[in-house]
């Protein structure tokens, strides 16, 4: 998961769920929140360069889970000394992740 990646596999999750529980509120809801707890529960510990997560960001060719994040293999931000900016937009991009799930599912729903 990087941030280049996830907003739109969280459009699309968010439209498979619409289209899997039909007018089923509750359903929905608690797809959606498993689908937010998987992409918290690794990008977040990928930002952070939590060991387990050494798997992942190997098998993305990406020299730590930060690195995966910040640049997918296409940009060349700093990732071994992010500055406060930085830190400061990847939360505000973690906070938009619920926002991604919610057009995808509010879009298949129109």
């Amino acid at each position: 998961m990087s941030f280049l990646i996830d907003p739109p596999w969280l459009y699309a999750g968010g439209r498979a769920i619409a289209a899997a529980a039909p007018g089923d509120r509750a359903a929905a809801a608690a797809l959606g929140a498993a689908t937010m707890g998987v992409f918290w529960g690794v990008s977040i510990p990928l930002y952070l360069d939590a060991g387990w997560t050494r798997p992942i960001w190997r098998a993305c060719r990406a020299r730590s889970g930060r690195d995966w994040m910040l640049n997918s293999g296409v940009l060349r931000l700093d990732h071994r000394r992010p500055s406060r900016r930085t830190h400061a937009v990847s939360a505000a991009i973690f906070a938009s992740y619920p926002l991604w799930l919610w057009l995808g599912y509010h879009h298949a729903r129109r």
